[in-house]
């Protein structure tokens, strides 16, 4: 197999959505009681719902970005490439970085979908969070049948609700639903409560995936305010332990065999020793702490269950037999700033080389298939179509442009020392402020 052979298939990336994201979802009242996209007097966009703030549009959206201006958010939509919010766009963007399909988190509404959460009218919140999954399925996924994975937000606030969702979108042909790995900090039961029972059980009924991704629940923490930006950035991916720790212990992986769990941007290089500490505690204290791990390995119960997502780890597919060749699965992260597009291809190959042609196939596109229940990429579409050089040509033909823009945005700081934690923190504490304030 050669670079441009391969099939990329990425389960992570993010829309930043665009302004008519409910318009033709719905009308009347219930439009006009949607989330909002405004400007305000100095041209910078925020969204607004039931008497909340959201003030990025993009978080962390720089692809397309020289690299000084990374560390700039952008505050406006004219800031961003096309493809952050435009599906059109963002199939050419997927095609000139050789992605054949792939998986879209959210943004305005946050990853998990928070910002329904948070509203105090939860009647409307559903009826809104319906009305978002309507428009994910009908005008981004389908708009390009077979080139995204259907990805379905959840009322968890209301368990008759949400079993209610998870069927009507599992018929509707959604394939995963998004939660947050800790749902206590939406003031919810944890996953151990007996509240969630009727979830798993319609998620195992309707053999849906559930995707976690870093950043909804369990904080990446950072030693403190005056830490380097860096340094944080770096440790982030491990924040992932944390979670897949708890979902680990969760009493449904015994009852479900079929449950699966993807786990958004924490990589691969840490897992082999994630389920070797696993094991170890699990053999030195599994006598008094009543595990339910007597008869299996927490090692083993993770390759059942867990799929870990990469978009760089050399060092994770140099140790694949360790992590598991069917629990590794590609994902790009458009438009944030660790992704490589519009070079994903060649970065990748770098890391895959080594690997058979088999595995480079499983961690590119058949693991993602097969977890995610994807038959739809294989109904819609042929390889011959959908290799990297495939698409690149089609991108070549539409002579999409990759040059890097000057966008401007927010700075953390102007002063010449290392950017902190704690400046980053401020900027975003401003944004809000004056968001507020308009």
């Amino acid at each position: 197999m050669e670079m441009n052979d391969m099939v990329l298939i990425s389960v992570d990336d993010h829309i930043c959505e665009p302004p008519t994201l409910f318009d033709n979802q719905l009308s009347g009242d219930l439009l006009a009681s949607a989330p909002r996209f405004n400007t305000d007097a100095h041209g910078k966009n925020f969204w607004s719902y039931q008497g909340s703030i959201r003030p990025s549009v993009g978080l962390n959206a720089v692809v397309g970005r020289p690299f000084e201006e990374y560390g700039m958010e952008p505050t406006s939509l004219d800031q961003l490439r096309e493809g952050c919010y435009d599906v059109h766009a963002r199939i050419d963007d997927m095609d000139v970085n050789g992605i054949a399909a792939s998986m879209c988190f959210g943004n305005s509404i946050a990853f998990d979908g928070q910002t329904f959460h948070k509203a105090p009218d939860k009647k409307l919140s559903l009826r809104h969070m319906q009305a978002y999954n309507d428009w994910h399925y009908d005008e981004w996924c389908m708009a390009y049948p077979g080139r995204f994975i259907p990805l379905g937000i959840l009322p968890t606030w209301d368990m008759d609700a949400t079993v209610a969702e998870l069927h009507r979108i599992a018929d509707k042909g959604f394939r995963a639903i998004v939660m947050n790995e800790n749902p206590t900090v939406q003031g919810l039961p944890s996953i151990h409560n007996d509240y969630w029972d009727p979830m798993f059980r319609a998620i195992a009924d309707t053999d849906l995936t559930i995707a976690l991704h870093i950043g909804t629940g369990n904080p990446a923490p950072h030693a403190s305010m005056e830490t380097p930006i860096e340094a944080w950035i770096s440790t982030m991916p491990l924040s992932v332990s944390q979670g897949l720790a708890d979902w680990l212990q969760l009493e449904e992986l015994h009852l479900y065999p079929n449950l699966r769990i993807s786990i958004a941007e924490g990589g691969l290089g840490w897992v082999p020793y994630f389920m070797e500490r696993a094991d170890f505690s699990n053999w030195r204290h599994k006598a008094w702490t009543h595990s339910r791990f007597q008869n299996m390995k927490p090692s083993e119960m993770v390759k059942r269950h867990f799929l870990h997502c990469f978009f760089d780890d050399k060092y994770g597919l140099q140790n694949l037999e360790a992590v598991g060749e069917d629990n590794a699965a590609y994902e790009c992260d458009y438009p944030h700033s660790d992704s490589l597009w519009p070079e994903t291809p060649e970065h990748l190959w770098e890391s895959v080389r080594h690997l058979t042609d088999a595995q480079i196939d499983k961690v590119t596109h058949g693991n993602a298939i097969r977890w995610f229940r994807f038959d739809d990429f294989l109904k819609h579409n042929r390889r011959e179509d959908m290799t990297v050089g495939a698409c690149r040509a089609r991108a070549t033909a539409k002579h999409v442009d990759t040059a890097p823009k000057s966008s401007g945005g927010a700075r953390p700081t102007e002063e010449t020392r290392p950017v902190t934690s704690g400046d980053v923190m401020e900027m975003f504490r401003k944004h809000a402020a004056e968001r507020e304030a308009a």
